[in-house]
């Protein structure tokens, strides 16, 4: 099994404050990693770093057999599929949703006169579909609801097939149905062998899906635990990590929950 990520004492310095330290983390190829942690945990410094859009203060990173720092970023990003709201604010508000996927074969955000092969606009709508935003093809970016941006920018993220996945709260602002839908259809991802090593942030342990694997628990830029999802997401591991007292449970389906005692 190939390494995808690999961090090695990795601190990360902001006007005298760690944002991350000490983080050492490894993500291998076939692995699907949810990132828990509270507000100011360091979680979106540490996917920053994971989407080579940020070099750690010090430690090191290996992404994708590359060392971060000694190889250029820029043929880097495209091997990394990314959804996250900073990923959200560079599509123009007017851009059709089927041209959002679709330029993500040229790693631009917005159509302008450039060609696409037939095979990439067949695959943006092979994708659309996949994340149930077909009927919305032709809408605006702007006009869509926060859960259908958030699957339409899934299916950017994963237009090029890259080697690494990376969700920034993909289930934030979502209704009931909407979260629920999107947990199946990623739970769905995790389970095809041939999608990409995949990291979900998330608050929310409801929105973990059952096909996870790997779990990782920050506080205060720092591991609390990391390791397979059942030894890593417990009562002990969550108290540390949100500094409550919670009770965990665990459905049939392999669905977390938990709430303060």
């Amino acid at each position: 099994m190939s390494t995808v990520l690999n961090m090695q004492q990795v601190d990360v310095v902001r006007g005298g404050e760690k944002i991350l330290n000490n983080i050492s983390w490894t993500v291998n190829e076939g692995e699907r990693w949810v990132v828990l942690g509270p507000n100011g945990a360091g979680k979106s410094t540490l996917l920053s770093i994971a989407a080579a859009r940020l070099h750690p203060t010090s430690g090191e990173v290996e992404l994708l057999d590359e060392t971060l720092g000694a190889v250029d970023v820029f043929e880097l990003r495209p091997r990394i599929g990314i959804s996250s709201a900073a990923s959200a604010k560079q599509i123009p508000a007017s851009e059709k949703v089927s041209d959002v996927v679709v330029t993500s074969a040229y790693g631009v955000a917005g159509r302008w006169k450039e060609e696409y092969e037939s095979f990439d606009e067949e695959r943006a709508t092979e994708l659309l579909a996949e994340w149930g935003v077909e009927d919305l093809a032709d809408r605006a970016f702007g006009s869509l609801s926060d859960g259908e941006r958030k699957r339409a920018l899934i299916a950017r993220a994963l237009m090029t097939d890259p080697e690494l996945l990376l969700l920034d709260e993909p289930g934030a602002g979502m209704d009931i149905a909407g979260r629920e839908d999107l947990v199946e259809r990623l739970d769905a991802l995790a389970a095809d062998p041939y999608a990409p090593a995949t990291v979900l942030i998330t608050h929310h342990l409801e929105e973990v899906p059952a096909g996870f694997t790997h779990a990782l628990l920050l506080r205060d830029g720092q591991v609390v635990a990391a390791g397979p999802l059942a030894s890593t997401i417990t009562e002990a591991n969550l108290a540390a990590t949100y500094g409550m007292d919670l009770a965990l449970t665990v459905t049939a389906a392999g669905r977390y929950n938990a709430f303060k005692r």
